[in-house]
């Protein structure tokens, strides 16, 4: 596994993490404390942003997991990948694409978030 699939596993890792104290851990190791999080839904600053955003995600899709939905496409300081939320082993209800921009220190410094499949009402 090269360093970004790692600091790709990590970053999903932070979003499956339901204890919000080992999350924050996960967070400072893995995001630069400026981070800025946009998708279509929120555009976020900082580790408490992320996180506040990260545990609204878990209230309203409880008990689902992301997981990596292919591989990792990286160059210089920038990765691609394709994520899948729902049931561990099963059929993802969400399918999103992020693109992740890493810092000097190697934490995520951005990330740009996309929902190729969202569940009416979501």
């Amino acid at each position: 596994m090269t360093f970004k699939n790692e600091l790709v596993e990590s970053y999903l890792a932070a979003w499956n993490e339901t204890d919000a104290a080992k999350r924050k851990h996960l967070l400072a190791e893995t995001f630069a404390a400026d981070v800025r999080y946009v998708d279509p839904l929120v555009d976020v600053r900082g580790h408490d942003g992320l996180d506040a955003t990260i545990a609204a995600v878990q209230g309203q899709f409880e008990g689902l997991v992301f997981s990596l939905g292919g591989p990792v496409d990286a160059h210089h300081d920038i990765a691609r990948f394709t994520w899948h939320l729902g049931p561990e082993g099963g059929e993802p209800l969400v399918i999103g694409f992020d693109v992740a921009v890493m810092d000097d220190e190697g934490r995520i410094s951005q990330v740009h978030g996309f929902l190729d499949k969202v569940p009416a009402g979501a």
